[in-house]
């Protein structure tokens, strides 16, 4: 299909650090790329064949990290997840932090921002026709 989103790719001073966050919070497989002309780790989100969703990658910045309290300046991804607290806990446990707190989109899921380890920011939606 033209124009759908078809790849994400993840900024970071530090990979490793990044690869062990993104693993550890939503289980993500990410692998070094080797052979190629870059530093650069593949992230496979999910099963291949399943419907909807997308892989992305994971590369060196190549600039400093942006500031807190900078406006975005990029596309931010959402993660779809079962339970919102649960993967709430599970992002603060793995040094991640609220960019903005969790909230209702009225009728249809909740909804909430974070940064990962190296500033970079995501969201989390759990779909919720009871969220108020």
């Amino acid at each position: 299909m033209p124009n759908r989103l078809a790849h994400f790719e993840i900024h970071a001073s530090n990979p490793e650090k990044l690869a062990e966050f993104y693993g550890g919070v939503f289980g993500w497989e990410i692998k070094k790329w080797e052979g190629g002309q870059m530093e650069y780790w593949m992230i496979m989100t999910g099963d291949k064949d399943a419907p909807g969703g997308i892989n992305g990658g994971l590369l060196r910045r190549q600039g400093d990290a942006a500031a807190n309290g900078q406006a975005v300046n990029a596309f931010v991804c959402t993660v779809v997840v079962d339970s919102y607290d649960e993967m709430h806990n599970k992002i603060l446990a793995a040094d991640g932090t609220v960019a903005m707190p969790k909230m209702a989109l009225t009728g249809m899921a909740w909804q909430g921002y974070y940064k990962d380890p190296d500033g970079n920011i995501f969201g989390l939606h759990q779909a919720d026709k009871n969220a108020a």
